[in-house]
C-alpha cells in the first residue's frame, strides 16, 4: 500500500502560512496603519491569478492558501486597529494616522 503525503504536506504548509502571517499584519499595522490593507488586496489578488495559471496542483492549492491569507488578513488589519485602541498592542508614535 503506497501512502500519499501530499494532504499532510499541504495541510503542514497551509498552518504554517496562517501562523506567519498574524506577525506580519501586526507589523504592516504598526508601520503602515490601515493602508497596509491596499498591499494585502493586491497581493491576494496576484496570488490568485498566479494559482490559476500554474499547472502544478499543489503549487497552484499553496498560491490559493497565501492569496487567501492574504485576503483575510485584510480583515485582521481592521481587528489590529481594535487591539491597538483597547491596548493589546502598541502604537507607533511615529506614524501619522
Amino acid at each position: 500500500m503506497e501512502l500519499n503525503y501530499w494532504g499532510l504536506i499541504v495541510g503542514a504548509a497551509t498552518f504554517v502560512i496562517i501562523g506567519v502571517f498574524h506577525p506580519i499584519v501586526v507589523k504592516a499595522y504598526y508601520y503602515f496603519g490601515l493602508k497596509s490593507r491596499w498591499c494585502f488586496l493586491v497581493g491576494g489578488i496576484l496570488l490568485a491569478i498566479a494559482a490559476l495559471l500554474v499547472r502544478n496542483v499543489i503549487v497552484s492549492i499553496l498560491l490559493g492558501v497565501l492569496a487567501f491569507s492574504m485576503f483575510w488578513s485584510i480583515r485582521e488589519i481592521k481587528e489590529q486597529k481594535r487591539r491597538v485602541e483597547k491596548g493589546w498592542f502598541p502604537d507607533n508614535p511615529k506614524r501619522k494616522v
